[in-house]
């Protein structure tokens, strides 16, 4: 039957709290205290934040100075990538060992469709339990896991019964748990959009599956459609071992504020540097340029332009950048400068026709 999903077991694991997990098991005495990954120095942001430092409102991507109010007495440790990398590459290896299938989102993240695995297992659920226990016992750390039809339920499962611990959404479960899902765990919907469905009376997965796609297309754009097919367990996507990346980019956040637009073209130019340095790594290249700045204000401002064929090359994209720059007028001091490059030539323009019926084949499978 064409028009309907290829049956698929899907795992989302996602180690705990990674980088502080690894600092912790790498420095036994920071055990039991609130501990925060980078963010030490007067410009640091925090990069991880263990469950203790949660508790107090610690989050990666706060500035130090607000984790430090938040925990006055918090622990901050400088990040290692190169352990962190390391550990990651034992993970991985152990997810090989059961399916070739591993899609990799980060260093602490990955799906693996177990569909048809390399340990003869019918069983996902079981499969999950066997890989987080492979994990501890091979790096001493503890992993979550969410095991369910598709991805998205699957990334959205491995967050419900976090730390050290799995969920599975079984076929027949699907519906029910995505109805009784609050808004703000779907995957995909942030602060900003669970805040404007708020405003539409949209508050369970229930509430979003009772709006049409066309209103939800008016109101959210091409994210419309998604949400539509999400919430009733479509999500044609597949676990592609070799993801293709949206975009590549560089950015820099300065000691001291920036306000001349000189230092600001001379920080661009080592950014654009970097960035072709990426873009050549991943053998990739982009026709639209983004230059993002972020104000002394935290505001956020991003400017784009779409080039008519694909550039990898510095000079290029630091001319373009600087066009951005000088588009229109700054608003305050700047504290943050980036150049990312989309619409990059690895993009599969193809879009599959995802038919609603295909739902009920998985409600059928054996999980």
């Amino acid at each position: 039957m064409p028009n309907e999903m290829p049956l698929r077991k899907i795992i989302h694991v996602d180690m705990d709290a990674f980088y502080a997990s690894v600092e912790e098991l790498d420095n036994p005495d920071l055990k039991g205290k609130p501990l925060a990954v980078g963010g030490s120095e007067k410009r640091g942001v925090v990069s991880a934040a263990n469950y203790e430092a949660r508790k107090f409102g610690v989050r990666s991507a706060m500035s130090g100075f607000q984790a430090r109010k938040n925990c006055p007495h918090l622990t901050f440790v400088k990040p290692r990538f190169d352990r962190y990398k390391e550990i990651s590459k034992q993970i991985r290896a152990i997810f090989f060992e059961y399916t070739d299938l591993v899609e990799p989102l980060s260093l602490d993240e990955a799906y693996l469709d177990v569909t048809i695995n390399k340990k003869g297992n019918p069983s996902a659920t079981m499969l999950a339990t066997e890989i987080r226990q492979r994990i501890l016992e091979k790096t001493g750390l503890n992993a979550s896991a969410g095991i369910s039809i598709n991805k998205f339920i699957a990334k959205v499962a491995s967050d419900i019964n976090k730390p050290n611990g799995q969920k599975t959404v079984n076929p027949e479960e699907v519906i029910p748990f995505l109805e009784n899902l609050d808004i703000r765990k779907f995957y995909g919907v942030g602060k900003v959009t669970a805040e404007k469905m708020y405003k539409l009376g949209i508050f369970t997965g229930k509430d979003l599956k009772s709006k049409s796609i066309e209103f939800l297309a008016e109101n959210f754009g091409k994210s419309g459609p998604y949400y539509y097919h999400v919430v009733r367990g479509i999500h044609n996507s597949e676990v592609k071992p070799h993801r293709i990346p949206k975009s590549v980019g560089a950015e820099r956040t300065f000691n001291e504020n920036l306000s001349s637009e000189v230092f600001m073209l001379e920080r661009l130019e080592h950014i654009a540097q970097e960035l072709e340095r990426r873009l050549t790594k991943s053998k990739v290249a982009g026709k639209t340029i983004t230059l993002k700045i972020k104000y002394s204000d935290f505001t956020l401002n991003t400017r784009s332009k779409t080039m008519p064929y694909f550039i990898a090359d510095k000079d290029l994209i630091l001319e373009t950048a600087k066009d951005l720059l000088y588009q229109e007028e700054l608003q305050n001091s700047v504290r943050l400068l980036g150049i990312s490059l989309s619409n990059l030539n690895t993009e599969d323009k193809k879009t599959k026709k995802v038919d609603d019926k295909s739902i009920l084949v998985q409600l059928k499978f054996d999980f």
